[in-house]
């Protein structure tokens, strides 16, 4: 008897569609007419039928276990007298039957969102109503209006949720400041971006001696002291449910969707310069060679002494004595002291091996309308790069404090490749004679080896590029397996908890420890898709065990089920809110290069499929699709060991890399699709007769970035000498502060 599985359609825009399988093994190709009765999304029962002519199993659908309400969003138009919607998301693959009473207020060529009242079968379209007008296609803001209904990607808080922010204070009370460390006469300030609004991290650093007499060493005492989120958020309270949903603030050019009350997010919660501000601080003592030597937490009460701007502390870093410097001058040694314990937190990162490639990132600027003015690359200073080490230093403190002390959390993880992934990238580097590889089981600074080591090559962005895809997503779980990327024992994410429901968690956890209590998760009322994906998971994984000769099959307790069910869910919704981030970059893009079709640019080939090449515009920085057909009249063959199409008659290559000259030949705003057609003169190719040997090679343009403000430190593994932790200098006329030592005992030891 063939096959019968259960999982989740995804269609595409093609009309044909797969169905994502429960039991994680291969999806299962859907042809057009299987997916004629079902939708994007439908859960679905199938039977394997053959496999296809790409060797892909093909399915029939046998039954739809569930249809999820989903709105479809698209414009509503009028053919031959009869209305319907167009939907948006061009993987639905069927328009919408709209009755005329149905229609309510819409006018032809609105974007309205849709309810289904009569599902697709095999000879009839899908029917609906409807919902909700969102207004004309060219409206500023559209994009961001369709990406958060067509992601699910919650966008008002509730009624509660608003109602319980407005009884929030509007400052810190006397009461708030009980148990808490005065640290208001320390000089934290804050580092973020010009267009930041809320600020959930402040810094101070000032140098250390690290144990006694002449045997003291040198070292810095760094303060990372983070928003007291958990102090105003209450478990299970109504903000709480809200945040839960949200799990992630997402962030939109123009517009950010927060995951708390703007009361909380840019007000009460906020470091703003000047005011008090509950906190968490992790204390720690760096030495010369970047090791956290000893570290403590403890709620404290702060004031920062000022907001500085990335820009603004890489032009005082590069002059001390300039204009910038001359305005902060009471900060600048403070800065100093930053940058020095940066220099020596870089240490341990390059003994670590952690995986550092430099990439281009870019910023899209907007107009008042929304329309993008102009996309500019985003460059990463010393001031991003110490703000950053300092949070990977604090989030593998907090890590590291609750694995001591025993305590159910959620822990960032990122694994190491997959072993087919590991095969495909040695292949790569053999086929263009790289000289080195990976071992069986890699370590992150093999990685970076490979990068230092063809750092000069003109195909370095094209090997760090296929470097970076070997490895697999970071997720948040309580199950503790390290971070591959930075090359730690133990991470988690601790310095973010107004924009990142896992950080908040990590702070209520770290607050039970310091209380002697236990932090019990609140019953939130939606588990979600996530929580029920698990438990179908966990029941097969259990039955499949019960079957097994010799094995009892080992109850998963309910804590850990709901620890679980956490961290998916935050996994999964920090894909969403990416998904929908990209949505509404690429449809910016789309009308933004309407205004370039038939323009000529440079590129080079970023990416390389079956079906064509993406190529990226030098000026713009924006990727479109050279079509293979485009490619002339041969055929064409994709060797993916080396990541390029070769043609067979005349030995031509286009590989990652490779500089090309297009124009721009088509946009399709609904499909997020811009095409390029080849221009002949200028194009540079890559010849080889099939009777050479050698590889040429070309630049090529960047590829992601790994880490993020926030992601980084592994736990050291040396022992830790005792240390005197060293008394915060203040000015004479500060006002006496509290000792950390002694208001929260000794400091937690390493090792």
């Amino acid at each position: 008897m063939l096959d019968e599985v259960e999982g989740s359609v995804q269609g595409h825009r093609d009309g044909h569609g797969f169905v994502q399988r429960d039991d994680g093994q291969s999806d299962i190709y859907l042809p057009p007419n299987e997916m004629r009765a079902v939708l994007h999304k439908d859960r679905v029962k199938v039977r394997i039928v053959r496999s296809d002519r790409k060797g892909r199993p093909e399915g029939r659908v046998l039954e739809i276990v569930e249809r999820p309400k989903q709105p479809i969003i698209g414009r509503l138009l009028q053919e031959s007298g009869v209305w319907i919607v167009a939907p948006e998301d061009k993987r639905y693959g069927q328009d919408v039957l709209i009755p005329k009473a149905a229609t309510g207020a819409a006018k032809t060529g609105q974007v309205v969102v849709v309810e289904l009242t009569e599902p697709p079968a095999l000879y009839g379209q899908p029917v609906g109503r409807v919902k909700e007008i969102l207004g004309e296609i060219d409206d500023p803001g559209m994009e961001i209006e369709i990406a958060v209904r067509k992601y699910g990607v919650p966008h008002e808080f509730s009624d509660a949720c608003i109602a319980l922010a407005r009884t929030l204070p509007d400052k810190v009370r006397p009461h708030d400041k009980k148990h808490r460390v005065d640290l208001t006469d320390v000089a934290l300030v804050t580092i973020d971006g010009e267009d930041a609004r809320d600020f959930d991290d402040a810094v101070y650093c000032e140098p250390a001696k690290i144990g006694k007499g002449k045997s003291a060493a040198k070292g810095w005492r760094l303060l990372v002291a983070i928003a007291d989120v958990s102090h105003y958020v209450e478990n299970g309270s109504a903000i709480d449910v809200d945040a839960y949903e949200r799990a992630t603030s997402v962030y939109f050019p123009r517009r950010v969707i927060p995951m708390l009350p703007e009361k909380l997010s840019n007000g009460l919660c906020s470091l703003n310069p000047e005011v008090e501000r509950l906190c968490i601080v992790c204390d720690m003592v760096v030495t010369e060679a970047g090791d956290v030597s000893a570290y403590q937490f403890y709620p404290a009460v702060m004031w920062s002494h000022a907001r500085f701007t990335y820009t603004e502390v890489a032009a005082i870093l590069a002059n001390t004595r300039g204009a910038e410097a001359l305005k902060r001058k009471d900060r600048v040694p403070d800065l100093m002291n930053l940058h020095d314990v940066y220099r020596a937190l870089l240490k341990s990162r390059v003994r670590r091996g952690a995986v550092d490639f430099e990439t281009t990132e870019t910023q899209i600027i907007c107009d008042e309308s929304g329309h993008i003015e102009k996309i500019v690359p985003r460059t990463r200073n010393d001031a991003h790069k110490l703000i950053e080490e300092a949070m990977l230093a604090a989030n593998v403190c907090s890590a590291d404090f609750i694995a001591q002390a025993k305590h159910a959390g959620l822990y960032r993880v990122h694994e190491g490749p997959t072993p087919e992934k590991q095969e495909l990238l040695r292949n790569y580097l053999k086929a263009l004679g790289v000289g080195m590889s990976i071992s069986d089981n890699p370590a992150p600074g093999e990685f970076q080896a490979i990068a230092a080591a063809t750092k000069d090559r003109p195909d370095a962005p094209q090997i760090h590029s296929m470097l970076l895809r070997s490895m697999q997503q970071a997720i948040y779980t309580p199950v503790n397996a390290g971070h591959f990327g930075l090359a730690f024992d133990a991470y988690t994410h601790f310095t973010s908890p107004i924009r990142r429901y896992p950080d908040l968690l990590v702070h209520r956890v770290i607050k039970a420890i310091l209380g002697k209590t236990k932090y019990q998760l609140p019953v939130l009322p939606m588990p979600g898709e996530a929580h029920a994906k698990l438990t179908r998971r966990l029941d097969k994984g259990l039955a499949a065990r019960a079957k097994e000769p010799g094995q009892k099959p080992k109850k998963v307790s309910a804590e850990t089920v709901a620890w679980q069910a956490a961290g998916m869910h935050c996994s999964a919704n920090e894909r969403r809110a990416d998904e929908a981030s990209r949505d509404v970059e690429a449809w910016l893009k789309c009308k933004y290069m309407r205004e370039h079709l038939g323009e000529e640019y440079s590129g080079v080939v970023t990416s390389v499929t079956s079906f064509g090449l993406f190529v990226t515009l030098d000026a713009l920085y924006v990727e479109g699709l050279v079509h293979i057909t485009e490619l002339g009249g041969e055929y064409f063959r994709f060797d993916e060991a080396r990541q390029e199409l070769r043609g067979e008659r005349t030995g031509i290559r286009y590989a990652i890399g490779s500089r090309l000259n297009v124009q721009v030949s088509r946009v399709d705003l609904d499909g997020r699709r811009i095409d390029f057609r080849l221009v002949e003169d200028g194009v540079e190719r890559l010849v080889r007769s099939s009777r050479e040997k050698g590889a040429a090679r070309d630049e090529r343009g960047s590829s992601h970035e790994l880490s993020e403000k926030g992601d980084a430190q592994r736990r050291l593994r040396a022992p830790l000498t005792r240390a005197a932790v060293p008394s915060i200098k203040k000015p004479k006329d500060a006002v006496k502060m509290a000792s950390p030592r002694k208001a929260v005992g000794k400091p937690r030891r390493r090792g």
